[in-house]
């Protein structure tokens, strides 16, 4: 029996690829991928093996697939777009398959907030404004904890990003008004980071949802909110003060 891979390949641009994930590509015999989610430039890095599109297939037909081919000794790969561990639903495939005596191995990717974050050329945390980042979805068939409702989270005033969320921006907007964002609050929409076709859209909670309806943008974007997108005023990093030493720097970690 072989292990069975979960890869992420990064938000879209084939460079933001990691070059294990490359290599595992390269050299798979099988390849489940996310539908349309994967762009065409790495599923081409699959010369030998077989391609298996996710996008109509169950739960159950992706588990048998990466089951029995690890089962027949082959290089079994679960493609996911960005990082698998963000909303990835690769827990319990790999709970079923370790029931099934199969070991796996998750490959970190580049995800689509952090590509986000260098399309709109900024930092998500920052000094005097905050040191918090919030990552979630708005509630639609997927529930959420009521301690993790959007106005409960709007009242630490960290950066707040949305995956899988964009078509739900006007009650994500009200419940972010209701849990203490001020309406002048920044917030930035952006569409299919790192791909040929990006867009940005930039506003504030008074504003953003008429400029995304007006873009007809209903998918495939993350939202951030955040006063970090556009500050009035911050302050400069310690780190790299002239007062703090260098030792102090060798111990940063990240």
């Amino acid at each position: 029996m072989s292990k069975v891979y979960f890869v992420g390949c990064g938000p879209g641009d084939p460079e933001l690829i990691t070059v294990k994930a490359k290599k595992l590509i390269q050299k798979a015999d099988i390849v489940v991928y996310s539908g349309s989610l994967i762009p065409p430039p790495i599923l081409k890095l699959c010369k030998k093996g077989k391609l298996h599109d996710a996008a109509g297939l169950v739960r159950e037909e992706i588990f048998d697939l990466l089951y029995n081919n690890a089962k027949s000794d082959k290089l079994v790969i679960r493609l996911h777009d960005g990082d698998p561990s963000i909303y990835g639903a690769i827990k319990e495939q790999i709970d079923n398959l370790e029931k099934k005596g199969i070991q796996s191995v998750v490959v970190p990717g580049v995800t689509a907030f952090l590509a986000s974050a260098a399309a709109l050329g900024t930092q998500l945390t920052l000094p005097g404004v905050t040191q918090t980042i919030i990552v979630t979805r708005a509630e639609s068939r997927t529930k959420v904890p009521k301690r993790e409702k959007i106005s409960e989270l709007a009242k630490h005033k960290a950066t707040l990003i949305f995956y899988l969320s964009v078509h739900l921006l006007s009650n994500i907007v009200k419940e972010a008004v209701a849990g203490g964002y001020k309406k002048s609050t920044p917030v930035a929409v952006v569409y299919r980071a790192s791909w040929n076709d990006q867009k940005i859209i930039k506003g504030t909670l008074e504003d953003i949802v008429k400029k995304v309806r007006d873009e007809k943008i209903t998918r495939t974007a993350i939202v951030i909110i955040s006063d970090v997108i556009d500050p009035k005023t911050y302050e400069y990093s310690k780190l790299y003060d002239k007062k703090f030493s260098h030792g102090y720097r060798k111990a940063k970690v990240k």
